[in-house]
């Protein structure tokens, strides 16, 4: 007797998506530098009909929310697990900016490992491999 084949999260989410006419979900990476350039692309992809997500918060802007060093480590590591969980939520990536730091490098090589689509609005700043 043969057992059907559990579905991965991964399947299990695609398929949710797909019986519920999900329209593709995008995800924006990139330093928060370049939170004006974010805001442009998800305007434009909104505007094609993609679900957008991007980082909501800027701690280089100074900010009542983190002005408390403990807290603010605290609230970096939360943004980063959140931002890591709207990567395994979207479709693809797209990398903002014309630089890219540690946590930005680290955010590419983190879509890579779950086999997502990885693009950039600047393709000469790409990593290798």
């Amino acid at each position: 007797m043969s057992y059907p084949q559990l579905l991965t999260p991964d399947e299990k989410l695609t398929q949710a998506k797909e019986g519920l006419a999900i329209p593709e979900i995008v995800v924006i990476c990139g330093s928060t530098r370049f939170m004006q350039e974010m805001a442009e692309a998800d305007r434009e992809l909104t505007f094609a009909g993609s679900i957008v997500v991007k980082p909501g918060c800027d701690m280089k802007t100074p900010h009542s929310l983190w002005v408390d060093p403990v807290e603010a480590a605290a609230g970096k590591a939360r943004l980063d697990d959140l931002h890591r969980a709207k990567i395994r939520l979207a479709d693809r990536v797209l990398v903002v900016g014309d630089y890219i730091g540690d946590s930005t490098r680290a955010e590419i090589a983190y879509a890579h490992g779950l086999g997502k689509p990885v693009e950039f609005t600047h393709p000469d700043v790409a990593p290798t491999a």
